[in-house]
């Protein structure tokens, strides 16, 4: 039984349109919803098996989510040999990437890393990634542009030559980046992956998903569909936080509830991005680590009074930032 391979592409690529010129043309290209649907169904009419991958670079969780939702739609027999890869790239893959592109970039030059604009989430993880390419690099301009927002492409290349930059190479950060005609002082630093190298990344996450599949009959879509569970959507929990509002971005923020009726004071989601590589479980990056679960003291009781009551295996345990009610 042959394999088609579905490539899903979101606003990196144009709604797949720029995949064109890098995948071959045994791979079909669509845009998700409706066409995914359609291709899917026709593969599996001719009695070929399917795998999908969602060509995200890291800044479109909602693309893999979406993904796994409309292939849920399908009936039980086109989910049988129909597979949901894991995306093409994270953001830990496109970081290495543009950096690999930076280090043939002149030392003068600035670095302006640019995307298609998404929402402010995505927008917002261009940025760190921007600074991420230029850390412990040799460029000391990092800018960033957001094409179709702002800072748009000239916007950027002024932003640069303000610092003190001759001109800017335009890093491509997407699969839908042109090359930056007419706009003076700028000249393009891409493609950020060759057809060939495009190609090999692609084939490795088609071979993971078939072997995860005959290895534990997991198709892939139910662990999707909570893909984009973190993106965004910053919020506080309420005045008992004592200001420790918790941000739930991609870098995985989260509140620790452990049960003992506390809060941990300690913001997560600062400096311990989790980088989820295709290859690897949770890796963490270079600044993860540290002990952020320390043992809590008990608080002293006075004569006779009784202990506070929890909910957690550890009723004596009252966090130092707040006094029993």
């Amino acid at each position: 039984m042959t394999d088609r391979v579905i490539a899903v592409g979101g606003h990196e690529s144009d709604g797949a349109a720029a995949l064109a010129g890098v995948l071959g043309p045994e791979v079909t290209r669509v845009g998700g919803g409706r066409e995914l649907v359609r291709e899917v169904r026709s593969a599996r009419a001719a009695g070929e098996r399917v795998c999908v991958v969602p060509m995200t670079l890291g800044r479109d969780p909602s693309l893999v989510a979406d993904a796994a939702r409309t292939l849920l739609a399908l009936d039980a027999g086109e989910r049988a040999g129909t597979l949901l890869a894991e995306p093409f790239g994270t953001t830990a893959h496109l970081v290495g990437w543009l950096r690999t592109l930076a280090n043939r970039v002149p030392d003068d030059r600035a670095l302006l890393v640019t995307a298609p604009s998404g929402d402010p989430f995505s927008d917002a993880d261009l940025f760190r990634t921007a600074r991420l390419v230029g850390q412990y690099g040799r460029h000391r301009v990092v800018e960033v542009a957001l094409l179709g927002g702002a800072p748009d492409l000239a916007e950027g290349v002024w932003r640069c030559r303000a610092l003190g930059a001759p001109g800017a190479v335009v890093l491509p950060a997407a699969w839908a980046v042109p090359e930056p005609a007419g706009v003076a002082h700028a000249e393009y630093g891409g493609p950020l992956l060759s057809a060939s190298a495009a190609a090999g990344v692609l084939a490795s996450r088609v071979r993971q998903a078939r072997e995860r599949y005959e290895r534990s009959g997991d198709d892939g879509v139910d662990r999707a569909l909570a893909a984009d569970h973190d993106h965004g959507h910053a919020h506080s929990h309420g005045p008992d936080d004592h200001g420790h509002g918790h941000s739930h971005g991609h870098g995985h923020a989260h509140s620790h509830a452990h049960g003992h009726g506390h809060s941990h004071g300690h913001g997560h989601g600062h400096g311990h991005s989790h980088s989820h590589g295709a290859d690897d479980g949770h890796g963490h990056g270079p600044d993860g680590g540290g002990d952020h679960h320390r043992a809590l003291s008990p608080a002293p009781r006075t004569a006779g009074e009784s202990p506070v009551e929890h909910q957690g295996s550890a009723p004596d345990l009252v966090p130092s930032h707040r006094s029993p009610r």
